[in-house]
């Protein structure tokens, strides 16, 4: 079983970006963890702070991945076009967060992903990430 791993804007920062907040693992390590915790499946991960690029890796991601866990980062909250980009596409996406987006500023409450995927699990740091990939990989287990 093959999953990808999105990234967006300022992830490539974990590790020294706001460590009260998002922990002192940096995005690599937080990877590594996740490859050595579910060695059944193959983990690729893709990291960008550039829009287009995020949408390109979804849409590539068609052929080659089984589900998709997404940290869209900011454009959670912004991006239509992103939001687009997973609906246009035929597999399952998790949305992760490591902050509890609703506990933070108002304008972090809404996500405009959260409606068109799987599900979205926010507020348990880089374990965020782990529950995410157990729930894509639970899912694509059930449904084959």
């Amino acid at each position: 079983m093959k999953i990808l791993v999105v990234n967006g804007p300022n992830l490539n920062l974990l590790g020294t970006r706001e460590p009260d907040t998002y922990g002192s693992k940096t995005l690599s390590e937080l990877m590594d963890e996740l490859v050595i915790g579910f060695p059944d499946l193959d983990i690729s991960m893709f990291q960008s702070n550039v829009e287009g690029e995020l949408i390109n890796a979804l849409q590539n991601s068609v052929e080659s991945v089984d589900g998709v866990v997404i940290n869209a980062g900011g454009y959670t909250h912004t991006s239509v076009a992103i939001r687009d980009a997973i609906v246009a596409i035929p597999i399952p996406v998790v949305e992760v967060h490591m902050s509890n987006i609703a506990a933070r500023e108002e304008f972090r409450h809404v996500s405009l992903l959260s409606a068109v995927c799987l599900g979205s699990i926010a507020g348990f740091g880089a374990n965020s990430y782990h529950l995410g990939v157990q729930a894509i990989k639970s899912y694509l287990t059930e449904v084959r």
